[in-house]
């Protein structure tokens, strides 16, 4: 009897100890959290771990492309970059990762690993953002041109961290065609360009590091010709010049001519043609009709074509007594009696408003 009381006493005895002697599973007890670190900092990723001390702990780094890059090996650094050490605290058992000077290279996801055996191992991981300011990507619009009256989609990405928010204006503030002043979003969308929708849009990029980007979008917008006529009626007296003038407003820019009676005119001795564009949009057009004679008199009208259409103003020319100046300053012509007499009476006209003004004063 005595015995089997031992016996059991022994029994009992080893099923208490068993679990004293037992290898127990490593764990890991703690890792940092997100880290959140300017270019140039420092930053101290932390790993503490549990029962490890007979098995191997990595950290490593693992690529956008799923690649690995092992930094460390128990408590040896691997990578070979001064930017880079690693402290063992032995009280805590806590592997330090430190990374100085850190650069936008650095960002990504970092992992702590307790290796049990090579089909079992233990994981957790920390993820390290660098703020980085934006930079507007080139998949964004440039420059775009359309037919009036088309949809126009314009379109602004940008990369940063955090994310950039993006913001449209247009040059002086103008407002948009989606109305107001700005607009919030990637994609800028007008359902119906018109003319006046034409110009330089400012797509900004911004997340408050730095001071953001920003990229210039030239709008061209193609659209028929518009004519605007001055001086719908000129007069002028016979053997004087006079000057027509028409403005158009069209891209692309516009052929211009002049035609009288059905028949296009051309430079010559009766005719001078000029054209002059103050922009890519505008064109000034200017005939004058040298020593007018009586058939010049009648309708003349600015035509403008382009791809989109065309139109055409008219511009009246008659016959007056007294010649008008300009352009008619300083022009004297001697060649009959008629044109002494219009002379004359020029200056007799000259010389009345002259002593008029003299006596207001």
């Amino acid at each position: 009897m005595t015995n089997f009381i031992a016996n059991c006493a022994i029994i009992v005895l080893l099923c208490c100890a068993a679990p004293l002697f037992a290898q127990r599973t490593p764990s890991i007890s703690y890792i940092s959290q997100e880290q959140i670190k300017d270019i140039g900092g420092t930053v101290e990723l932390e790993c503490s771990v549990q029962y490890a001390r007979e098995y191997s702990v990595i950290w490593s780094k693992v690529g956008r492309g799923g690649d690995t890059v092992f930094l460390s090996t128990g408590s040896s650094l691997v990578i070979k970059d001064s930017r880079f050490a690693l402290r063992f605290d032995q009280a805590s058992t806590t592997y330090t990762l430190q990374i100085k000077d850190i650069q936008e290279t650095d960002a990504g996801i970092y992992q702590c690993q307790v290796v049990i055996s090579t089909v079992n191992k233990i994981t957790a991981e920390v993820e390290l953002q660098v703020l980085r300011p934006p930079i507007i990507s080139d998949n964004s619009t440039q420059s775009i041109v359309a037919s009036e009256g088309k949809s126009v989609q314009m379109e602004c990405y940008a990369t940063g961290y955090p994310k950039p928010t993006i913001q449209w204006r247009r040059e002086n503030n103008a407002l948009l065609p989606t109305g107001g002043s700005t607009f919030a979003g990637n994609v800028l969308k007008i359902n119906s360009v018109q003319k006046e929708d034409r110009g330089t849009y400012y797509c900004v990029a911004d997340n408050r590091v730095s001071k953001g980007d920003r990229r210039n979008i030239n709008l061209e917008v193609e659209f028929a010709p518009v004519i605007s006529v001055p001086r719908p009626r000129l007069g002028q007296a016979l053997q004087y010049d006079m000057d027509l003038e028409c403005h158009i407003e069209a891209y692309p820019p516009p052929a211009v001519v002049w035609i009288k009676d059905g028949q296009q005119l051309s430079n010559n001795q009766h005719y001078s043609i000029s054209h002059f564009a103050t922009a890519d949009e505008f064109t000034d057009s200017t005939i004058r009709v040298i020593t007018i004679e009586k058939r010049q008199y009648g309708d003349y009208f600015c035509k403008a074509v382009n791809k989109l259409g065309s139109a055409e103003a008219k511009v009246h020319l008659f016959e007056t007594i007294i010649p008008v100046c300009p352009p008619a300053c300083g022009q004297a012509h001697y060649g009959g009696a008629q044109s002494v007499a219009v002379s004359v009476t020029a200056m007799l006209a000259c010389f009345l408003l002259a002593v008029k003004i003299f006596i207001k004063h």
